[in-house]
């Protein structure tokens, strides 16, 4: 009988605000820093991520803090709250880690956290993890998500090199959404203006209408997990792109709160994969 994998503990980190800015209406920038930061396994993937620690108001947790004894020892209600975050990017010279976060007003927790925090302030934070990054042998790249995804795909975009083979499509609320990234000689990026329409709409359009061109590609497909599921239905079904050759998940999901999503997300996962995977091969039969 194989034995379990032993599961690591996490990497807990203690940064401070550094500064922040306001990239568009409804996106704000904060830097980390610290002496925390030093060491930070961050910058093998492009869509590294973070889990931020929000304590539970109210609640005094044991110093020094330990996630895995807050868990053990204390009641589900008042564990710290998570949220996910991509890591924008890491410098390591000067120790800082950058976030970009979606914010609409008072919705949420971690965008008016965002919003309203002050450079001296401290932060708790598990991580990072981290899947991906371009493959330099691939002989294309499609790139598709909305803003949650923005990060991870303006991070992914700074790894290529001039003149490689990209379609890039980012969905965004409208033109005030979109931001000035540092792109390699020959990609552009194909803005999608939402609007009233459902999130990701247009990012499937999109993508059904592109006209893939020859070789090998690279996909990464994230954000609203209703649309990533639609498209990835398409890439393994319809265009019959490997598995191994996608980078695929659902950041969030309509209607859920990350807490929510999270504890479903697995098995949300599981069904989708074994639905397309089984089409897939009857598919080929």
């Amino acid at each position: 009988m194989a034995e379990r994998p032993v599961r690591s503990k996490p990497q807990l980190n203690r940064a401070r605000v550094v500064r922040t800015e306001r990239l568009t209406p409804h996106m704000v920038r904060v830097v980390l820093g610290g002496d925390g930061l030093a060491g930070l396994a961050a910058g093998e993937c492009s869509d590294h991520y973070v889990k931020l620690l929000f304590p539970v108001e109210g609640v005094a947790y044991p110093e020094p803090f330990d996630i895995e004894a807050v868990r053990r020892d204390m009641p589900r209600d008042q564990w710290p709250r998570t949220r996910t975050y991509t890591v924008r990017s890491f410098d390591p010279a000067a120790c800082e880690l950058t976030i970009d976060f979606v914010h609409h007003g008072d919705e949420g927790l971690a965008g008016p956290w965002a919003a309203g925090v002050r450079p001296g302030e401290e932060i708790l934070f598990l991580g990072p993890g981290g899947a991906y990054a371009p493959d330099p042998a691939a002989d294309w790249h499609l790139l598709a998500g909305d803003e949650s995804a923005l990060p991870a795909i303006a991070a992914s975009l700074e790894r290529m090199p001039d003149g490689a083979v990209v379609h890039a499509f980012v969905e965004v609320a409208d033109a005030d959404e979109e931001q000035k990234l540092r792109l390699p000689a020959g990609v552009e990026v194909t803005w999608l203006h939402r609007g009233s329409r459902p999130v990701g709409e247009l990012l499937v359009a999109a993508v059904r209408s592109l006209d893939f061109p020859a070789g090998t590609v690279h996909a990464f497909v994230h954000g609203e997990a209703g649309f990533v599921k639609e498209l990835r239905r398409h890439l393994r079904m319809e265009r019959e792109v490997p598995r191994e050759r996608l980078s695929i998940s659902g950041y969030w999901r309509r209607g859920h709160d990350e807490d929510g999503w999270q504890a479903s997300k697995r098995e949300w996962n599981r069904q989708v994969e074994a639905e397309q995977e089984g089409g897939a091969d009857a598919a080929a039969a």
